[in-house]
Order: structure tokens, then C-alpha cells, then sequence
């Protein structure tokens, strides 16, 4: 009972990943620890992924770079992306080895992908053996399946972390980053609710109108060239 519960508690991101069971009991007297989020400066972002080898940089780049939930990412296909019009549909989650809907109806849309990402995209599509439509994005060659997020955490996140000395840094780190951003830039809420694919911010940042593709394309822009010390050519 104790297992089923744990995995819809990892589904629906109320806990990291990886957590220990454990770690949720409550004892009188011990010291609490801080929840606080944890976000990424710029700097830190790029010091960070100089510190990751391949496929897990570009895993890590496009999850911060779309402001995805781990479990999009790696729930990714091929056939989700519409390389004309530069844009992906997020359609389902892989949590605890099971392909899955994603988090809520809302979270079910189309993102743009900046040219630069796209291009990222493009070459990690390159190093796969005749990548099909059908096939996961980010598969883990040993199992043909998208790989465990709190397996990759400890295994490569964790040690970039401290390599480049920024501290311990889990997946959602990626999107606290991606929403600052947003909001550093001064980012539209309603834009912002858009690319974040929240059902609801508040009730007061739904009565702003609908927010425009453009808008999105460009706030998105944004927070792309800014993690990725990467020039457009031209």
C-alpha cells in the first residue's frame, strides 16, 4: 500500500523523486530542514551543464529551456515536434517506468522551440541510430525506455552540482529557474501561465486576456538565449 502510494506521490510531483519514505516522518524535537526552491543564476546554469556529459546536458537544456516537469521530458517523442513551425506538444509523462497523461489537462499543449534549442534538438536526434517519430527522445540504450529521473539525479545531476559548486540540484530546479526568469524579464502573466501550462496562477492572473503565440514565441526566446551562451547565425 505504502509503494502505490509513493508512486502517485512521485506522478503528481508532490515529492522529489528520489526522497526516501522515511524522510516524510516527523520527529518531536528534530531540526527542520529548509523546502525552500531552488533557482539557477544564468552563470550558474552554464556552469552547471559544463559539467554534464551527453545525452544528459541536452536532457537538462531542454528542461530548463522549456520549463518542462521532468516527467515531460523524458516522456518526450520524436513525433511531437513540428520542426517547420518550431514547436513541440507536451502529451504525456513517464513516471516510475509507465508512460502516463500528463499532469493536467492544461499541461497538454503546444510550446514554441527557439531556433537555438531546436538546432540543440537536432544534433542530440543526429547521435541516435534512425531516430523514428515513435521513438522516446531521451531512451536509455541499455532498455530501449526513457531513463529513471531520480537514478539520473544522483548519478549526474548531484555530482555537476558540486562540481561546479552551486550546491545539490534536483530536476525541478530547472523549472523554479525557467519561472524566475520569466518573471525577471517582466514576462506578461498571462504569457507566463501559458508557457508554464498552469491550470491556474491565481484567480487574478485569469482575467488577462489569452496570450498571443508571438508572445510566447518570444518570451521563450528570451530565457534560450540566455542559458545558452549560443549566437544565432546570420
Amino acid at each position: 500500500m505504502m509503494h502505490v502510494l509513493f508512486n502517485w506521490a512521485m506522478r503528481w510531483e508532490l515529492i522529489p523523486f528520489q526522497i526516501n519514505p522515511m524522510n516524510l516522518v516527523h520527529i518531536r524535537g528534530s531540526s527542520k530542514r529548509e523546502r525552500e526552491p531552488r533557482t539557477l543564476t544564468i552563470e550558474e546554469f552554464r556552469r552547471f551543464i559544463e559539467h554534464m556529459t551527453e545525452p544528459y546536458r541536452t536532457m537538462c537544456i531542454v528542461t530548463a529551456c522549456l520549463g518542462l516537469r521532468v516527467s515531460e521530458t523524458l516522456g518526450l517523442k520524436w513525433g511531437d515536434f513540428d520542426w517547420d513551425d518550431l514547436r513541440v506538444k507536451i502529451q504525456r509523462s513517464w513516471v516510475a517506468g509507465v508512460e502516463d497523461d500528463v499532469k493536467t489537462l492544461y499541461s497538454k499543449k503546444w510550446m514554441p522551440v527557439d531556433p537555438i534549442l531546436a538546432e540543440l534538438l537536432l544534433q542530440h536526434k543526429g547521435r541516435t541510430t534512425e531516430a523514428k517519430d515513435a521513438d522516446w527522445v531521451f531512451a536509455n540504450p541499455e532498455t530501449g525506455k526513457p531513463y529513471w529521473p531520480g537514478r539520473l539525479q544522483e548519478r549526474h545531476l548531484v555530482p555537476a552540482g558540486k562540481a561546479a559548486k552551486i550546491g545539490r540540484i534536483g530536476w525541478h530546479t530547472f523549472r523554479h529557474t525557467y519561472s524566475t526568469l520569466l518573471r525577471a524579464f517582466g514576462v506578461d502573466v498571462k504569457v507566463q501561465q501559458e508557457l508554464l501550462r498552469h491550470a491556474d496562477i491565481r484567480t487574478t492572473m485569469n482575467i488577462y486576456t489569452q496570450a498571443v503565440p508571438q508572445a510566447m514565441r518570444e518570451a521563450h526566446g528570451k530565457v534560450v538565449q540566455v542559458l545558452l551562451p549560443i549566437r544565432k547565425a546570420g
